[in-house]
């Protein structure tokens, strides 16, 4: 989604300056985008399928409703294959500035296509443009149905998501190519642009928290309660830290516990009522345990990315001697899989905090799930052919940074004209 505009940024300073370093850290770029995208071609397509496959119930009723953003998404993945394909092979061949043009356009269409894809997974969680009637769904409207409640927050928390994962990953790399004094001014121009992405990013990511948490909060009182372990409605309610829900006794253990806290963060009011899992019918509660780790684990990668983000902002600013220090790029080396361990943990709180729903309220995931026999046999396939592409991606971006010296880190040779 986002890795193009880092690669933008590298070629505009390169367009701007004629540094030939910037042109270098482009092109270097320019191939790990390629490989994630053809990553991401297979990979989504294995996912149509699996729709089709595991939960023809709820493609039946749901595809009609939510069809259009999937329908979009597919011309914003057509037009960013178009533009990838022009920027990769359109070096020395096109206006300059043109050439440049195309990558951008490959960052807005990459990110186009991953907020549709969340507009569709919002409408499971705040379904909208229909009328649900005796089973029937009628009146559809399916530009209610994308724009739905939820849209608006999980785009632009999911976003700010993506931007903050993939700098510091991209960021923690070079970090550690620095620390190994490899191709020291290539590493270091790449270092910048993307700790800068993911910095800011960084800082964004708890405000963009704090919209998505009171969203949840108004329309998914289940979900809040098992993010945040709170059996019991209450006013002033404790905000969790840590701890171990216990389900049968409905508490927390070995928590710290911050009076008012969650009140405050969920409703605005350090007074107000938030409701617990006892006011949820058990048969509708979502479990706790899982969605409550995964939300701490979100929120304490979120917080360790913000203190490196600070740091990094007080380096640039007033500590300029700190951006070549090797304590601050073990720091971001050590932060490389954060954002993405925080990614996977946040989709695990929207996803099983949703249960036992897979249209919330409306649709439960049991009615949703095929009938047919064997689909383990399926899963299987399906668990070989990502740990596959796992493998490969990371033999390839791996053989990316060795090369850099061979390939990457060289004069250029033609000129800016």
């Amino acid at each position: 989604m986002v890795m193009p505009f880092f690669m933008a940024v590298a070629h505009y300073r390169w367009l701007r300056t004629g540094n030939a370093t910037y042109r270098n850290v482009t092109k270097a770029w320019s191939k790990g985008v390629a490989i994630f995208f053809a990553t991401g071609a297979v990979s989504g397509t294995m996912l149509s399928f699996e729709l089709g496959l595991l939960w023809p119930r709820f493609m039946e009723h749901a595809g009609p409703i939510f069809g259009m953003p999937f329908s979009l998404e597919g011309t914003a993945f057509f037009i960013e294959a178009i533009a990838l394909g022009f920027f990769l092979y359109g070096w020395d061949r096109f206006h300059p500035w043109f050439h440049w043009f195309t990558g951008v356009v490959v960052g807005v269409s990459g990110l186009a296509s991953g907020i549709l894809v969340v507009a569709a997974n919002a409408w499971m969680n705040s379904p909208a443009g229909f009328d649900y009637v005796n089973g029937q769904y009628l009146n559809i409207d399916p530009i209610q149905a994308m724009f739905n409640d939820a849209w608006a927050s999980q785009a632009l928390h999911m976003t700010v998501a993506a931007f903050a994962a993939t700098g510091f990953a991209v960021a923690g790399v070079h970090a550690i190519m620095l620390l190994k004094r490899q191709n020291v001014t290539f590493h270091q121009r790449a270092f910048a642009i993307a700790a800068a992405f993911g910095a800011v990013a960084a800082v964004l990511q708890p405000l963009s928290g704090d919209v998505s948490a009171k969203d949840v909060a108004r329309r998914q009182p289940a979900k809040l309660a098992a993010m945040e372990a709170h059996f019991r409605t209450e006013k002033a309610a404790a905000l969790v830290l840590g701890g171990l829900p216990d389900e049968k006794a409905g508490q927390v253990n070995y928590a710290v516990k911050i009076p008012g806290l969650l009140s405050f963060l969920a409703h605005g009011n350090f007074a107000q009522e938030v409701t617990g899992l006892d006011r949820i019918r058990p048969e509708d509660r979502p479990p706790v345990l899982v969605p409550h780790l995964a939300f701490q684990l979100m929120v304490g990668l979120g917080m360790l990315m913000l203190g490196i983000a600070l740091l990094y902002f007080w380096a640039r600013w007033r500590r300029r001697a700190w951006l070549h220090s090797r304590w601050l790029l073990r720091l971001f080396a050590a932060a490389t899989p954060a954002g993405f361990l925080a990614v996977e943990a946040g989709w695990t709180v929207t996803e099983v905090g949703r249960q036992p729903w897979i249209i919330n309220g409306v649709m439960r995931t049991a009615d949703a799930v095929t009938p047919m026999p064997g689909v383990v046999y399926s899963f299987y396939l399906f668990t070989a052919v990502y740990l596959s592409l796992s493998v490969v991606v990371v033999f390839l971006l791996y053989r990316q940074i060795k090369m850099v010296p061979v390939l990457y880190d060289v004069p250029p040779q033609v000129s800016l004209a």
